[in-house]
């Protein structure tokens, strides 16, 4: 069973990936299996990178 500190990592984690997502399918023109893959994967790089970048601010 996985930590309470996991599950609030993975949350925080999807908390930024839902809007990333949803920016870039808006920002696109058209949209297909391909291109909603790429933007998922971006998307996730960047919520983790956002995640990290508030554990640097903030020391937790």
């Amino acid at each position: 069973m996985p930590s309470r500190r996991t599950l609030l990592a993975a949350a925080e984690v999807a908390a930024w990936w839902v809007p990333l997502a949803a920016l870039w399918l808006v920002l696109v023109n058209t949209v297909d299996l391909l291109e909603a893959a790429v933007g998922a994967g971006a998307s996730v790089v960047v919520a983790l990178v956002a995640r990290g970048a508030r554990r640097a601010v903030t020391g937790r």
